[in-house]
């Protein structure tokens, strides 16, 4: 499993780079979108759709980031209101409340609310390729929030965050998590690879709001898979599971941080 792991590692880490620094718009975009389809095609398996379902609801998604891209669509405001509401409010609600997953209108609807706005800021976030290291400086926050709390976890790890649903995570890890991404956002803030002028402390709490945020995606896409009774939301990435498990941190974070920047940035 480890060598798997290790493989996998090796060549999809060049690739996402290579893509992210030296790929023309349209085929980053293209790219983008062919990580959320296949994160939204495990999603909606998780959630009991048929088959046919599942192609016609990537088919009609596809179109539409397609017919987006093509017509330089951006979304509005209240869209990104709702972006919001789903990831602060009702992401917490939902966690709380354990509501399974289902194939009816509100798995359609909650497939989109992850799979499109996470699209969307991929493509915004990154304008020309120029503007790579702010984007990359994000998605480093998910990465180094997630390895330290895998490593105070384990280290200090005696409080569980969620039993029901994540059983390996604790507070402690969180708590760890979180004082590693305050230096690494100082850090990044004093480099100037953010994409927004703020100073030191604000660097830090926009940090920790994300934060708090990532452990949620990553709890949320647990619940999903303990709720359709799964290990991996996929056997795409030999030793990594799903597309899915990768990236439902990311999917999280970088919606919530394109929607601050679409309405305060």
């Amino acid at each position: 499993m480890l060598k798997q792991r290790v493989i996998t590692a090796l060549i999809l880490l060049p690739l996402m780079l290579g893509m992210l620094f030296w790929a023309s718009d349209g085929l980053w975009a293209a790219f983008s979108g062919l990580i959320a389809l296949l994160a939204l095609w495990e999603y909606a398996r998780m959630s009991g759709m048929e088959k046919t379902q599942n192609h016609h609801y990537l088919a009609a998604t596809a179109v539409f980031g397609i017919t987006a891209y093509a017509g330089g669509w951006q979304l509005p405001a209240v869209s990104w209101l709702a972006v919001l509401a789903f990831w602060l409010l009702l992401m917490p609600l939902w966690l709380y409340k354990k509501w399974p997953l289902k194939a009816d209108w509100k798995a359609y609807a909650t497939g989109l609310m992850l799979m499109l706005p996470f699209w969307f800021a991929l493509v915004s976030l990154r304008p020309g390729a120029e503007s790579a290291v702010s984007l990359l400086a994000i998605m480093g926050l998910v990465w180094v929030a997630d390895i330290a709390a895998y490593f105070c976890g384990k280290a200090f790890g005696k409080h569980k965050l969620a039993p029901a649903i994540s059983p390996g995570k604790s507070w402690e890890g969180a708590l760890g998590g979180a004082l590693f991404v305050a230096v690494y956002m100082i850090w990044v803030n004093g480099a100037g690879w953010l994409a927004f002028d703020v100073s030191w402390f604000g660097a830090v709490l926009t940090g920790w709001v994300l934060t708090a945020v990532s452990i949620g995606g990553d709890l949320l896409e647990s619940w999903f898979k303990r709720s359709a009774g799964i290990k991996d939301s996929s056997n795409l990435l030999p030793g990594h599971g799903g597309v899915f498990d990768r990236v439902d941190s990311l999917i999280a974070v970088l919606s919530v941080y394109a929607a601050m920047m679409a309405l305060f940035g």
